[in-house]
């Protein structure tokens, strides 16, 4: 059966309350890890410590092979938050799945299993990266610099890709995250069908489900490197 989103109206406007709660969800365990991995900070780190500071050095790691290392401490915090934001999303619905029988409402799924979610973080992203090059550059300097260079008669080009990219970024994190979703709902629908199919989809489950956390974990650092890529391409002045 095809899986149904739960719905809210308020003042007219209809909301998918799955991924608003989801997405809810996501920043809580977001803050609440950070909050949790950052308390009684020692000099030696040890346990939650070391784990925070290794997920920090990762991610300064992307930022630093994309921007200045002067700049690096400037974008640190906004890459960092997207990572973790993606990643928590990715896992979310790798762990488990509510669903309301027999109205098949789904209660929980990753927040980056939809399209709408995916493609609001790309636009952010996106409108980010061209925040940052017009506040280093000023306008005229970034819109030189970034759709006059090398030459003008790129212009219309240069503006159908910041759109482009932001389809290419949003729909990339979609397809991934909703395709291990639907597999690991096949796999499970085979197993509940017989005892016999039943021993045959639970390995199945386990691997795909490690699968999936891996590409989770892969998106999220493809997500986090393209951001910095289109930030370093507006705030960098390309030479000719």
């Amino acid at each position: 059966m095809e899986e149904k989103s739960w719905l809210f109206t308020i003042g007219g406007l209809t909301f998918d309350g799955t991924v608003v709660s989801m997405t809810i969800l996501t920043c809580l365990i977001v803050f609440g890890l950070v909050y949790f991995c950052t308390r009684n900070l020692k000099l030696k780190p040890t346990g939650k410590q070391n784990v925070m500071e290794a997920l920090v050095d990762f991610v300064r790691g992307i930022v630093g092979d994309n921007v200045e290392k002067n700049e690096v401490k400037q974008y640190h915090l906004l890459a960092f938050t997207f990572f973790m934001f993606v990643l928590v999303s990715n896992t979310l619905g790798l762990i488990t799945k509510v669903t309301l029988f027999p109205s098949d409402v789904a209660f929980w799924k990753s927040p980056t299993a939809d399209p709408t979610v995916t493609l609001t973080l790309a636009f952010i992203a996106i409108i980010l990266a061209n925040y940052y090059g017009v506040k280093k550059q000023g306008v005229k300097g970034y819109f030189v610099n970034s759709y006059m260079k090398p030459v003008g008669f790129l212009l219309p080009i240069k503006l159908i890709e910041e759109f482009t990219n932001v389809l290419t970024l949003g729909l990339r994190l979609y397809g991934n995250i909703f395709a291990g979703e639907v597999l690991l709902s096949l796999i499970a629908g085979l197993g509940a069908s017989s005892p016999t199919k039943f021993i045959l989809a639970l390995p199945l489950e386990v691997i795909w489900q490690a699968f999936s956390l891996f590409i989770g974990g892969i998106q999220a650092f493809i997500f986090a490197t393209l951001l910095m890529v289109y930030i370093s391409h507006k705030v960098e002045v390309e030479e000719i």
